[in-house]
């Protein structure tokens, strides 16, 4: 029979753990009370015992993976488990094997006969949250979309999900009645946890009858492992020290998952999120690299002694707000899984890039024309010629004239990363939060296109429908607040990407030209940029050649663009 060992409750508010090691193996004869896994907590590294006995069949953690409380860690076959006294028995040489039924039944055969298959018998079969994508561990459940007593099939919807990212529908990998749903609606589910209980069916194989001792080469080695005390079982050997950890700073190597799945407490990393630390980089100086708060605390000074960039904002987090309910009523609500992901990522984006913003106008007055113009073209498409659909191509244009704007910095190995291709982010105002979808090579498409996907995404963003894939990539992103109103802002970089672009609403302005002023319609430009890439000289010609071919919309087509 086979049972599964989950993580059980270890102490009062403790929902998680650090593997630091796992000390067991496939195969392994585990028994009762012996430690299996070194799980390090908020508050101090405990062994885990195991609460069966048996074969192990299947480990499903490893050293360096965070661990739930309910989590399945091992599966084991408890017929394995080691109650036979009798030692593993061979064919007795003095005695034959009745024949025939002296040997084992292989299933679906019985006395050498073909034998009918048995009815399905029901099994209970579990659906636990599987990897949603890089570097996401939980997400918020926006709706269930079962309940107990539906029969669901195997890639079935049966989660709304909205995770840092996007939202999205999980799918079912199992097939069966749902007995139990473990999760509601608004809670917040992590990666491995159950989800959902079912009773499904497999086709059961033909059960083999008692038999005399089988021949060695048929007989199954599990079978063959369980004594309590096998006579010639070495005994268990500790498990090797882990190599340590080569820490590199390549870029290549900073995004392999394996490099990324350093030892660290929850607490540790989270400390070093607040204060802009890649954890990646921190050398460990614990048991097995393990990373502590004085090693994330001695790298970040290191940083700021090399001149590196580290976010200063962890004394106004770790200082508590004061009790407002003495001046008058309050509520809280919880921040949404994108709220809290934007904040973050702003925080860190401008903790540690040096920000600049240039500003420039563009007298859009002819351009306007041919937008109003054609817009009735975009719309039998499916789309509206936006301000903001144009500027994706005059954009894209522009960083094939200035790469250094479609680029990215990576001060740990000292090398500028460019991009061949062209994919640009458009922030957009959700009632959960901003969102940044990214359209894939803008300079492949036409403006009509580009108008048409531009309505898509937007849509799909405002809608929360979508993917995580739309929701990485970009190389360089646009923020439009014309459609709300003011003179200029200074938007943050969307890290790590070195540019945004911010566009306010046009006005019209009196301008002097030849000889006279007269009224315009002037759009305002915000250029932030990464000022470790690109200085104010860089930066006030990429605005202006946005500004001139604006004015000049001819120039485009003139150009090839």
């Amino acid at each position: 029979m086979t049972q599964e060992f989950k993580l059980p409750e270890l102490g009062e508010n403790i929902e998680a753990g650090d593997i630091v090691r796992v000390l067991v193996a496939v195969g392994d004869q585990v028994k009762v009370d012996q430690p299996i896994l070194e799980l390090e907590t908020d508050k101090a590294t405990i062994e885990v015992p195991s609460s069966i006995s048996g074969l192990i069949k299947e480990v499903h953690v490893k050293e360096g993976q965070k661990v739930l409380v309910g989590q399945v860690v091992l599966t084991v076959d408890a017929a394995g488990s080691g109650n036979n006294d009798a030692p593993p028995a061979a064919p007795a040489k003095e005695e034959k094997p009745e024949p025939e039924e002296a040997a084992p039944a292989q299933p679906g055969r019985e006395n050498g006969q073909e034998a009918a298959p048995t009815p399905a018998e029901p099994v209970e079969l579990e659906f636990k949250l599987p990897e949603l994508g890089e570097n996401i561990e939980t997400g918020a459940v926006v709706k269930v979309l079962v309940a107990a007593g539906d029969t669901i099939e195997e890639n079935q919807p049966v989660l709304e999900l909205e995770t840092d990212k996007a939202t999205v529908e999980v799918p079912s990998s199992v097939s069966g009645v749902i007995k139990e749903v473990h999760i509601g609606q608004g809670e917040t589910v992590a990666v491995g946890q159950l989800v959902l209980t079912l009773e499904g069916q497999v086709a059961a194989a033909t059960k083999p009858r008692p038999a005399a001792p089988a021949e060695p080469k048929e007989a199954e080695p599990a079978a063959r492992a369980d004594d309590k005390e096998p006579p010639q079982e070495p005994p268990l050997k500790p498990l090797p020290e882990p190599p340590k950890v080569e820490r590199t700073t390549a870029l290549t190597d900073m995004l392999d998952p394996a490099r990324t799945a350093v030892p660290a407490a929850p607490n540790v990393r989270r400390l070093a999120r607040e204060i802009g630390v890649d954890i990646t980089q921190v050398t460990g100086t614990g048991p097995f690299d393990r990373i502590s708060m004085d090693d994330v605390k001695k790298h970040a000074r290191q940083m700021r002694r090399d001149g590196g960039a580290v976010a200063s904002t962890v004394p106004f987090l770790a200082k508590p707000l004061p009790d407002f309910s003495k001046w008058g009523q309050v509520r809280r609500e919880p921040m949404s899984n994108v709220r809290r992901a934007a904040a973050e990522h702003l925080s860190s984006a401008w903790a540690t890039i040096p920000h600049v913003t240039n500003f420039d106008k563009a007298d859009i007055g002819e351009l306007e024309e041919l937008r109003r113009r054609f817009a009735a073209k975009a719309e039998t498409a499916g789309g509206k010629l936006t301000v903001t659909a144009i500027l994706l191509k005059v954009v894209a244009s522009a960083l094939k004239v200035f790469p250094q704007f479609n680029a990215s910095v990576d001060m740990n190995s000292r090398e500028i990363v460019y991009k061949d291709y062209y994919h640009l982010g458009i922030a957009v105002d959700t009632d959960r939060g901003l969102l940044a979808p990214s359209i894939r090579n803008v300079d492949q498409k036409n403006i009509l296109e580009l108008a048409v996907e531009l309505t898509q995404i937007s849509e799909k963003a405002r809608t929360g429908k979508l993917s995580l894939d739309e929701m990485q990539g970009s190389t360089f992103t646009i923020t439009n607040l014309g459609g709300i109103g003011g003179t200029n802002f200074t938007p943050i970089i969307n890290a790590p990407e070195v540019a945004i672009l911010g566009v306010s609403r046009g006005q019209r302005e009196p301008v002097y030209r030849d000889g006279a002023f007269e009224p315009r319609l002037m759009l305002p430009l915000s250029l932030s940029y990464d000022h470790r890439l690109i200085d104010g000289a860089d930066a006030a010609r990429f605005l202006r050649w946005l500004v001139q071919t604006l004015e000049e919309p001819f120039m485009m087509s003139l150009r090839g663009w």
